[in-house]
């Protein structure tokens, strides 16, 4: 049995219990159509390669997988480069293998080595709650380009559970705390950060 691309990533299960995510997996097919050129907005690691988007059979275009896009007409700027935060092209650089009607993330040594402890993420806030303060929020490499779009993968992704409620902003953000690779997640999740706080 052959599994969608985009199946490792359990879109739905997260959106039903998570309430204001729902908006997300209704537009994950039609967001690959929109789509136009687009480009990785994380910086990439000195000696690193970039992480393409994966495509879907037929498509020219991601389908909401793969290390993320940046809109060319994007009001956003790409993330400026910092030495204190993990590079998204460390964290997108994920293989999968298919396992029964499931595909997993292959995580490199690199990746690994991130596991269980303090890291910095910088990214883009996709709330997952109401109001104007977030205590549990999806860290993005690339910004929204629509309220019913994700603009990656899992693996473009990082869930946030923060010690203090974080101010959201449509600008990039920067959050520090407990970071957990996570090999079998039940939302298809690859990337958790627990007690964390906002860093300048």
């Amino acid at each position: 049995m052959k599994v969608a691309p985009f199946s490792n990533f359990s879109f739905s299960r997260l959106a039903t219990s998570l309430g204001c995510a729902g908006t997300l997996a209704a537009g994950l097919f039609f967001a690959a159509i929109s789509l136009q050129a687009q480009t990785l907005s994380s910086p990439i690691a000195s000696g690193g390669s970039k992480s393409a988007a994966s495509t879907a059979p037929g498509f020219d275009l991601p389908v909401g997988q793969g290390a993320g896009v940046h809109g060319a007409n994007s009001p956003f700027p790409n993330l400026a480069s910092r030495d204190d935060v993990v590079p998204w092209s460390v964290l997108t650089a994920v293989k999968t293998k298919h396992e029964k009607n499931r595909i997993l993330p292959v995580f490199t040594m690199t990746q690994m080595a991130l596991n269980q402890r303090t890291q910095r993420i910088q990214g883009f806030m996709m709330p997952l709650d109401p109001g104007a303060t977030q205590r549990h929020f999806l860290l993005s490499s690339v910004p929204l380009t629509c309220a019913f779009c994700t603009p990656g993968g899992p693996e473009s992704m990082v869930e946030v559970h923060s010690k203090t409620p974080v101010k959201y902003s449509m600008e990039p953000v920067v959050v520090e705390g407990h970071f957990l690779v996570l090999n079998d997640d039940s939302y298809g999740l690859y990337y958790r950060i627990t007690d964390a706080t906002s860093v300048k």
